[in-house]
């Protein structure tokens, strides 16, 4: 990984870091004329292989290296994946941001509770705006999306348009904005679209993705005929099934709980800028739901992929302070069931049927609806852009590879099939991979970020899996042992039941350790009493458990 990028100082090169390969964490990197863009700095959910985990962001050590060259970050939207690891990274470039109205208001509140310093950096621009960054010129052009004034963007340069979509569908009847316009996507078309770089999603799905208006008409129907207190849970970023939320609950009479800190954000950042304007009396505080009938009652709730401290999983743990769920309540899961989270949203499902709640989601009703496009909308974009060259990116490499073929089927010239770290050169009559940089995921631990291959990491994946199994010795300063080993083996054996294993491997450390210091010399006795009471305990744990957890000598002198 040796990149020379001096080599290409005047080229146009794409390059992402996060975002192709796995759903979420979208960073993607353009150059030109020896200058860098960042389009997104996007967060994602860990999995399991990140114990302790919760949050991952991409490793931007590649571009931390050029920021003396790094021109800014255009946001295209206010989605986590999207706009969510900027408060973690930002320290790291501090160059200017570019956003819409939107985007800048809910990322200003993000800045100021993590107490990130740079709100004077950020700049705003208004759909169908336009910016001029070097060598880079921007279009903002708006597409339907579940986030107000998601924009694609149409970066110009002296060797051809770029079209980066961010997340868009085609929908004909949307809560947020107006529809796509086709006239001036087929103006861009017209004008030439060197390469597309593009959503790949929801590629599975052949037809339409669905309507968030005709989504709310259904939402309505299952609502008005739930029994008991409702909870609805979706993204707190998805700014049009709120909307919709708001609607129905006037339209039913019913008033309006909000679950959950990063709702109230996204209410408080939507309603400065415009939206969610029907609030009015809806919403009351939690603490006087026992002021209503139950079935008076829809609680908005943050948690649809079973995090941990949301509200949801609060609920179905019956943990939270004020809001209990009972017998014949209901919860609809508006969301998509997120690779890698199922078991964990499972396991809530599981929880609320227990209690008699109703759950209904994706999998048998009506609830939710895509905000990515499918086959049929990629086609009607790509007939209106006719971009030479195609990059799929948004999407674990499954989608992105059924994302490239689909292209070809359908006459794109050239497809260029990536993952993170890959340079690809746009210059020329054909793109083309060149060469790739280091790209990794880092989780975000605290005020630490903890990489996947760490040794940290891989001690907690060993820990979660068999457990660790610690050794103390108390020392004279004669390496006399004072008093009998200590042990510990928290996940591994249990104090009581396994008592005559532990008092036996006590009993065999004491023996090895007087045995040791009558035939070692005062050199190096500690170190190789600890190595010979861990080969010992290693041998014993193998013969009388058959798996071996991680082992620790710990000497103590007095």
């Amino acid at each position: 990984m040796n990149f020379n990028i001096k080599k290409y100082k005047d080229d146009l090169l794409f390059l992402p870091l996060g975002g192709a390969g796995e759903i979420g964490m979208n960073f993607n990197l353009y150059h030109y004329k020896g200058k860098w863009l960042i389009v997104d700095c996007g967060a994602g959910f860990a999995e399991d292989y990140m114990p302790g985990i919760d949050l991952i962001v991409p490793d931007i050590s590649y571009i931390v290296e050029h920021k003396k060259d790094l021109l800014g970050i255009v946001l295209t939207h206010s989605h986590e994946d999207h706009f969510g690891a900027v408060q973690y990274l930002w320290d790291l470039l501090e160059c200017p941001i570019y956003a819409t109205p939107f985007t800048n208001s809910f990322l200003r509140s993000r800045l100021k509770e993590n107490n990130v310093t740079h709100a004077n950096k950020i700049h705003e621009v208004n759909s169908f705006g336009y910016i001029d960054i070097g060598p880079f010129k921007i279009d903002f052009v708006p597409l339907c999306h579940s986030a107000p004034e998601m924009q694609a963007l149409v970066i110009r340069t002296d060797k051809g348009n770029i079209f980066h979509t961010g997340d868009w569908k085609f929908d004909e009847k949307p809560i947020l904005g107006q529809v796509n316009n086709e006239e001036i996507l087929a103006r861009y078309g017209k004008e030439g679209v060197l390469a597309l770089i593009g959503d790949s999603t929801n590629i599975f799905k052949e037809n339409y993705s669905g309507s968030e208006g005709k989504l709310q008409d259904s939402l309505c129907e299952l609502i008005k005929e739930s029994t008991g207190m409702i909870v609805v849970t979706t993204f707190a970023s998805n700014v049009a099934r709120l909307e919709a939320l708001f609607a129905i609950a006037k339209k039913l009479k019913k008033k309006i709980v909000i679950a959950g800190k990063s709702l109230i954000r996204v209410i408080a950042a939507s309603q400065d800028c415009g939206y969610l304007e029907d609030a009015g009396d809806l919403i009351i505080d939690d603490k006087d739901i026992g002021r209503y009938r139950r079935d008076k009652i829809l609680v908005i709730a943050t948690g649809c992929q079973g995090e941990t401290l949301a509200a949801v999983t609060k609920f179905a743990n019956k943990a939270h302070k004020r809001i209990k769920l009972s017998k014949d309540d209901t919860i609809i899961f508006s969301s998509k069931i997120i690779p890698g989270n199922d078991k964990r949203i499972f396991r809530v499902f599981n929880s609320f049927v227990k209690m008699g709640v109703e759950v209904l989601t994706e999998k048998d009703h009506f609830v939710h609806v895509s905000g990515h496009p499918s086959q049929i909308e990629l086609k009607r974009l790509y007939d209106l852009l006719k971009p030479k060259n195609v990059i799929p990116v948004h999407g674990e490499h499954i989608h992105m590879h059924a994302h490239a073929k689909f292209a070809k089927s359908i006459g794109v010239p050239n497809v260029i099939e990536v993952e993170n770290g890959d340079v690809v050169n746009l210059s020329g009559k054909r793109a083309k991979k060149i060469d790739k940089v280091h790209a990794a995921v880092l989780g975000v631990y605290g005020k630490y970020f903890l990489a996947a291959s760490s040794s940290i990491m891989k001690q907690r994946r060993r820990l979660q899996n068999d457990g660790i199994f610690i050794v103390n010795l108390v020392l004279s300063k004669q390496n006399k042992l004072i008093s009998e080993p200590i042990i510990f083996a928290p996940g591994y054996l249990d104090e009581k039941q396994d008592k005559d294993l532990l008092q036996y491997i006590i009993n065999e450390i004491t023996n090895l350790v007087k045995y040791d210091i009558k035939k070692s010399k005062k050199k190096g006795a500690e170190e190789n009493i600890q190595n010979h009471v861990r080969s010992l305990v290693k041998t014993i744990l193998k013969n009388e458990v058959g798996r071996i957890p991680e082992i620790k000598v710990l000497t103590h002198r007095i």
